[in-house]
């Protein structure tokens, strides 16, 4: 049952009084997920954050690449590529295989393909 608390006499994008549905509330605190779980997935966020991962990832979602490969598309040095494949790698991001000298990358799961693709989605959407 809804409770009134108090009223909030300013009027901005906020609820101009407090009124506590109860029982939403408590639903959605039982679906919670731990603060691990957050914290995890906001480091995930945090490094899709940074444009050169971002191109990367989008490259990787077209066509398993190789660290020279993605060096040359991007105009960066093997060793700038590597550095962020490591740390895309060690968020799961990506994963790669060995192929005699080369190794080559791809996205970890169908998962990191659909979030870029619908983070793409949002963004271009008029």
């Amino acid at each position: 049952m809804p409770v009134l608390v108090k009223t909030n006499k300013s009027k901005t994008d906020t609820c101009e009084i407090t009124f506590v549905n109860k029982e939403s509330v408590a639903q959605v605190k039982k679906r919670l997920k731990p603060d691990s779980t957050i914290n995890q997935l906001s480091e995930t966020f945090k490094v899709l954050g940074d444009t050169t991962r971002l191109k990367i990832i989008y490259a990787l979602s077209q066509v398993e690449l190789c660290v020279c490969d993605i060096a040359a598309l991007f105009g960066l040095t093997e060793s700038a590529v590597s550095h962020q494949l490591r740390i895309l790698r060690n968020m799961r991001l990506v994963k790669y295989r060995r192929d005699g000298k080369k190794a080559y990358y791809n996205l970890d799961d169908e998962h990191i393909d659909n979030l870029f693709k619908e983070g793409l989605k949002h963004v271009e959407e008029k």
